[in-house]
């Protein structure tokens, strides 16, 4: 694959995981779809599906710095490649972020006006959630304390977990192998319950590019420090270190101890 190749088929995959799970959270802030924490958790679900079969053709799908940095620990990846891959997974997420604003903006600006909040007032977290994770979830209610460190591990956790389908579905696989088709399909479950398990502790971001670009983006468009969780340290901490914190431990789990125990068992 060329690097223009492995360049598009991450920033769209990519991109199409912020828009259409970005997505959801805007339609349900704004217009008060009443979306469920099992709802989300099947959009995004759904989302990343989409954008694997999208993206797979061209790229190896990663669509996660996290997935990308874990498969160089992993063996599986070259570590030449990786500043393309990051550098158009955090293009992907940006620009599906500027374009949601872009659609929605109006109806941003109206929910604003509606409920008082002033944009970039610690209020506006709860339009800020729109693009960006945050610890404890916003929605999650008065049961939900969530400290730094607790929303690390739910991060390193999720991710260490996310890894893990990853790298057992795509153990020893091939294009055209039985069952191969199916493997986006099972990942993207993989994210759902995943979201379901830490949603109310995290957000459940488990990417840094689908949290850190948009999170960018939504800074530089007027929320300033409401965009950001605890923080920049909080945000950079939770969001981008825990993933890849994560990541990068399933990754050496099998690097060193699984896959030399499913070498050994199709001898």
């Amino acid at each position: 694959m060329t690097k223009l190749n492995d360049f598009f088929g991450e920033m769209l995959g990519t991109a199409i995981i912020v828009l259409f799970g970005c997505g959801s959270v805007v339609v349900s802030i704004l217009f008060g779809a009443g979306l469920s924490l099992v709802e989300v958790c099947l959009i995004w679900g759904v989302a990343v599906t989409l954008a694997i079969y999208s993206a797979r053709g061209l790229s190896c799908a990663h669509l996660n710095p996290a997935v990308s940095i874990a498969l160089v620990f992993g063996g599986r990846m070259k570590c030449k490649k990786l500043p393309v891959y990051l550098l158009a997974q955090f293009v992907g997420a940006f620009l599906a972020a500027a374009l949601l604003y872009l659609v929605f903006r109006d109806s941003i600006v109206t929910y604003e006006g509606l409920h008082n909040i002033v944009r970039g007032s610690p209020e506006s977290v709860k339009t800020a959630m729109m693009f960006g994770e945050f610890y404890p979830n916003p929605t999650a209610g008065d049961a939900a304390k969530v400290t730094m460190f607790t929303g690390f591990m739910a991060e390193f956790l999720g991710t260490a977990i996310l890894l893990f389908f990853i790298m057992i579905l795509t153990h020893d696989c091939s294009v055209g192998s039985p069952g191969n088709e199916m493997i986006p399909l099972f990942i993207g479950l993989g994210v759902s319950i995943n979201i379901l398990l830490f949603g109310y502790l995290s957000q459940a971001g488990f990417n840094p590019a689908r949290d850190l670009a948009p999170r960018l983006f939504a800074y530089m468009a007027g929320w300033g420090e409401a965009a950001l969780a605890g923080g920049f340290v909080g945000s950079m901490v939770v969001y981008v270190l825990g993933p890849i914190a994560g990541g990068i431990f399933t990754a050496l789990m099998f690097r060193f101890f699984i896959d030399k125990m499913l070498l050994g068992k199709s001898k």
